[in-house]
């Protein structure tokens, strides 16, 4: 009886205090206050917005959205908005994706995840785009792509600096191949936009990783970031899942990034508007820069239209008159899974035994000229029925020994770069490039972080739209990502029947989409990766067909078959001036 008392009395007390308390807490009005997700402290949010949305207890930097940052670095009333028209696609028919967009539409007052417009910074006209978190993490969809796109080009032909800030997880899942190829778009039009005497300054701010690193981002003449910001190719959770450690504190921040020579400074938000307009300053663009006349026309031409089209009445004619374009029957679904497993098996031909068979007297060079040589990737000169070739391809190797050296095909930012060095000397010397894609994707690593793997992806993305030599890329295997798009800026593309070309691996997809990288097979079903898919979207020309159990015993013909298509291929493009080559190759990205 005497505990049950003693119950009721620390019950009866509780209350009492409950009670007092309730009397006591002063009513906060909703909003009023938040908590900051670094320091923890409780803050004001109106001084938080007032203090350009950075923590006034430990300078922890919020992100911004696009209107806020207008505001805090163009000319007040100066925004002039372009391009608010573009409807975003769905190429996947993902479920529920054109409500989700609907949705973000309506909450943040923005057409998708990045403004585009003209706006003044201390009197200089500049065009400017700012991506915006709230909307799919910022990512680059085709909108999104066309929009960045269209700023370039317009600003070229307004002669305008471009000065974009970039906040993105990368790549959009949920548009695939077609998110993929915006990389190469984007990149194509800077480089045109910098051969015109075009000035562009790239603002990285948190996050800024994946397909957005590894294209506009970091093709900036000057690369500013935000204190702290998390700027990278892979994000630190897939780097700690492929190495199996945690990261170095620090790792991937703007902070490592200028310590390791990939941008020029970091820039503190309330100094940002001050810096732009110094550094826009020294960069006039009226005064000695010589301006493609064509491109000054280009706000007078018809609006590009977001859908393939042959190029000329003499490319129709090889797309549907050549041998190996045949359609190649397949079942929708369980095919899709069926062709990722073929892709990858074990006694799949690699690059070299191709190269072997089509070319002779190859000579492999090696090395970056910077770091050092990447095995994943072999290059060199040879020759093509007499004609002299630079070859570049992707090498997995056959044997797990032969696997483990050459990183199971996944290149490193040397591999990129002495790949791109090997582009270059094919221009210098008129040779025709010949690219053979085979990888799971470019490595993620620390290693290949602190060398700069989405920078070099990017430069691969933007010289090769420009080169004025032949450029041939076909995937024998695997094509995974950014990976296998820094060797596929090509003129065209082909794929042979069982290989598979997409935004990541399904099992990555099913793991960022769903949280469950067992639903691998449901990915790919839906993902529009196999050679079927890539030639009704228009980013593969040619599907090369395959013997029912494809080896090293029946690549011969495969081979055959090959060689007289590159034999086609070369007798076409060596018509052409190296201008009229990288004309067509950025029309066939721009119609992406």
């Amino acid at each position: 009886m005497k505990l049950e008392n003693r119950f009721k009395k620390a019950a009866s007390t509780a209350r009492k205090r409950e009670e007092t308390g309730k009397r006591k807490r002063p009513e906060i009005p909703e909003g009023l206050l938040k908590k900051c997700n670094a320091c923890k402290s409780v803050i004001v949010a109106e001084d938080v917005k007032k203090g350009h949305y950075i923590c006034p207890k430990c300078r922890h930097y919020f992100r911004m959205d696009a209107f806020g940052r207008l505001a805090l670095i163009a000319d007040e009333g100066s925004f002039e908005q372009w391009d608010t028209h573009l409807a975003t696609k769905n190429p996947l028919d993902y479920k529920g994706y054109e409500e989700k967009i609907a949705l973000l539409k309506e909450s943040t007052g923005l057409d998708e995840a990045v403004l585009t417009g003209k706006a003044s910074i201390g009197g200089i006209e500049t065009a400017i785009g700012v991506c915006d978190s709230r909307f799919i993490m910022a990512s680059m969809g085709e909108v999104v792509g066309e929009k960045i796109t269209r700023l370039i080009e317009r600003a070229q032909s307004e002669r305008l600096p471009i000065v974009l800030f970039a906040c993105s997880g990368g790549a959009r899942m949920q548009e695939g191949i077609v998110s993929l190829m915006q990389m190469a778009k984007t990149s194509a039009a800077l480089k045109r936009y910098s051969d015109a005497g075009g000035f562009y300054v790239s603002v990285l701010t948190n996050p800024t990783t994946g397909g957005v690193t590894a294209s506009f981002a970091m093709l900036g003449d000057v690369i500013l970031a935000e204190p702290g910001a998390l700027i990278g190719f892979a994000g630190p959770r897939v780097i700690e899942q492929t190495i199996g450690q945690k990261l170095p504190k620090g790792f991937q921040k703007s902070e490592f990034l200028l310590e390791h020579g990939f941008i020029d400074r970091i820039v503190e938000r309330e100094e940002m508007r001050d810096i732009l307009y110094q550094i826009l300053k020294m960069h006039p663009l009226d005064q000695g820069n010589v301006w493609d006349a064509e491109n000054n026309e280009a706000k007078n031409e018809p609006e590009h239209e977001l859908k393939y089209e042959p190029k000329n009445e003499q490319q129709i004619k090889r797309q549907q008159g050549r041998k190996g374009v045949e359609r190649v029957t397949q079942s929708p679904c369980t095919d899709a899974w069926e062709r990722v497993q073929r892709s990858r098996r074990k006694d799949r031909p690699v690059a070299s035994e191709y190269m072997e068979r089509l070319f002779a007297n190859f000579i492999e060079f090696h090395g970056d000229r910077a770091f050092g040589d990447d095995p994943a990737i072999i290059g060199g000169v040879a020759d093509f029925h007499g004609i002299p070739v630079t070859v570049i391809a992707q090498e997995k190797g056959m044997t797990t020994k032969e696997n483990i050296a050459r990183n199971f095909g996944m290149p490193s930012p040397e591999g990129y770069r002495k790949a791109l060095r090997l582009m270059k000397q094919a221009e210098k010397f008129h040779r025709p490039i010949l690219c053979f894609v085979d990888t799971p994707g470019a490595y993620c690593g620390i290693e290949a972080e602190e060398r700069g793997q989405g920078e070099a992806i990017a430069k691969n993305l933007y010289e090769m739209s420009g080169l004025g030599v032949p450029i041939l890329s076909i995937i024998i295997g695997e094509g995974g990502s950014g990976g296998a798009l820094a060797l596929a800026v090509a003129d065209e593309v082909w794929m042979l029947e069982n290989a598979v070309y997409s935004i990541l691996s399904p099992e990555g997809f099913a793991s960022i989409l769903w949280k469950d990288s067992k639903r691998a097979k449901e990915a790919a079903c839906i993902m529009k990766l196999t050679a079927n898919d890539l030639k009704d979207l228009h980013i593969a020309e040619q599907i090369i067909c395959e013997p029912e159990h494809f080896t090293v015993k029946n690549l011969g013909e495969i081979c055959r078959e090959l060689e007289k298509q590159i034999s086609v291929f070369l007798d076409i493009q060596k018509k052409k001036q190296p201008e009229e080559l990288a004309e067509e190759r950025y029309q066939r990205f721009r119609r992406m």
